[in-house]
């Protein structure tokens, strides 16, 4: 007969011990982030290590972990270090790492409304405290996601059925007499551009409207393009609004454009990523005023709510019309009868409000920090990622060498080291030298984009542990890095 076999450790209290020195490590590593470069690049014997062929036969765990401790830990993006601050990226926390670790353990698939099922209890809690604090109406519908790229889709899915003025779900796109359209600032994320061609509306359909000198959708262009998309005989179904766009931290004026989508009966579904958050801070909840009144709103949480990767949320107006859009309901998933036995509870089914059934705890690390910070001190933080931004933008404002490269509105700052004789070219190519000398040097990540067809440097200041100093040694080291490469490469341009 032979052997049955399980995955459990075959010594508990040695396991025991390795998850202990687990422990202990990760918190040293957290504590002592400052002590390590913001970045460094795994060299090419740790790139070749992970050329290996595939483990056949069992490897003691103590191995495995000391495997992870010399080849990964010391090679990760960066984000949890102050100094980080490329693309837009959380920085994590320690109560939200130990809620994977929980939630791992636990290890339960947060689809159904199953009875006695504490995660649904928990997401439905959390999704309720975030309508609180974003201003949505208690009664409206959600759920949590992988992030922004998901929500968006879901959102805009929900927008395409909603409005396409006939059964979609049972039709399908061929049955449409006329072409849908959707708008969107030519700032939008490229995520909602793959949502709209994912959704098989093609990239055409949507309308990419320019935007202001503050980066904002242009509202007379808006006007214009919908009269006319109406008189070519096209369906305008949506205006997707940005709450912070990754290249500026943009935030268009969402009352404004919630009137004209009332007027227009057109979806207005609002891309908050990060910017959201802003209704958390007492000085700048002014910046999203209308949010609340879109029909469908997606954020992150990994990003300015500082938890762990992945936790993004979408929020639906009308929870009728979540459910109208995705839920399918199979034998072998009805529930809420007879209030007994796992399927016997009347909760909500998360998997009926989105594309995934199997989906993984992620309320606990949102439920876990929110219990242990409050939301008081969330505000607190994001109030002071806003000032800190501010402070930096005063300080390169304060040296003849850098210039702003957009406003600073909220928690996105845009610059570039300048030298009077070098033409766009040479100073892209400068720019692009800092930012991949920072990088590499360890000192700090930023990223770059172009603004006005300019390469610049990019920051987006989502993490709590930044501290001013830390913008006073990056503006330091930007412009000792631009004169040095100005020695090396262009001594004459030297004023």
């Amino acid at each position: 007969m032979s052997i049955e076999e399980n995955l459990d450790p075959t010594d508990w209290e040695g396991m025991r011990e390795l998850g202990h020195h687990m422990v202990d490590d990760m918190l040293d590593y957290l504590r002592t982030v400052r002590e390590r470069p913001a970045w460094q690049h795994a060299p090419p014997e740790v790139k070749e290590h992970f050329t290996a062929s595939l483990p056949l036969e069992p490897q003691p765990p103590e191995q495995v972990y000391q495997e992870f401790l010399e080849k990964i830990l010391p090679y990760p993006v960066g984000n949890i270090h102050p100094r980080f601050w490329g693309w837009v990226f959380g920085t994590g926390t320690v109560s939200g790492a130990f809620a994977e670790l929980l939630a791992g353990a636990m290890n339960v698939g947060a689809s159904g409304g199953l009875a006695h099922h504490s995660s649904i209890h928990v997401e439905k809690q959390v999704l309720g405290w975030f309508k609180e604090m974003l201003g949505f109406p208690a009664s409206a519908g959600g759920l949590l996601t992988s992030g922004c790229s998901a929500s968006n889709l879901i959102g805009l899915a929900v927008a395409r059925n909603t409005k396409a003025g006939y059964d979609l779900r049972r039709e399908g796109l061929d049955a449409s007499r006329v072409r849908l359209v959707l708008y969107a600032a030519q700032e939008i994320h490229s995520s909602v551009q793959k949502a709209v061609e994912l959704l098989g509306l093609g990239s055409r359909a949507l309308r990419l409207v320019p935007v202001n000198e503050r980066f904002q959708m242009d509202l007379p262009s808006l006007k214009s393009a919908i009269f006319d998309d109406r008189q070519s005989g096209l369906l305008p179904f949506c205006v997707v609004a940005a709450a912070g766009t990754t290249n500026t931290g943009a935030i268009d004026d969402l009352e404004t454009l919630a009137d004209i989508c009332k007027q227009e009966n057109l979806w207005l579904h609002v891309d908050g990523a990060f910017g959201a958050w802003a209704a958390l801070a007492p000085r700048y909840r002014h910046l999203v005023k209308g949010m609340e009144q879109a029909d469908s709103l997606a954020f992150d949480l990994h990003k300015w709510m500082y938890m762990p990767y992945d936790i993004g949320c979408i929020l639906v107006r009308n929870p009728d019309h979540l459910s109208d859009t995705f839920s399918i309901m199979p034998d072998y998933l009805a529930h809420g009868e007879g209030q007994r036995g796992l399927t016997g509870a009347d909760l909500p089914w998360f998997g009926t409000y989105g594309f995934e059934l199997s989906r993984s705890f992620r309320a606990l690390k949102a439920w876990m920090s929110l219990k242990e910070h409050g939301a008081l001190k969330y505000g607190r933080l994001i109030q002071q990622n806003i000032d800190q931004a501010g402070y930096l933008a005063s300080l390169i404002q304060a040296q003849a060498e850098l210039e702003l490269s957009a406003p600073v509105e909220l928690n996105v700052v845009c610059f570039r080291f300048l030298n009077p004789r070098l033409g766009e070219p040479g100073l892209d190519q400068l720019n692009k030298h800092i930012e991949v000398e920072l990088q590499e040097s360890g000192i700090a990540v930023t990223s770059g984009t172009r603004i006005n067809g300019r390469y610049v440097l990019h920051l987006a200041h989502c993490n709590h542990r930044t501290r001013r100093e830390d913008f006073e040694i990056l503006v330091a080291e930007v412009i000792r890095l631009g004169r040095e490469y100005l020695v090396i490469n262009n001594p004459d341009s030297v004023l």
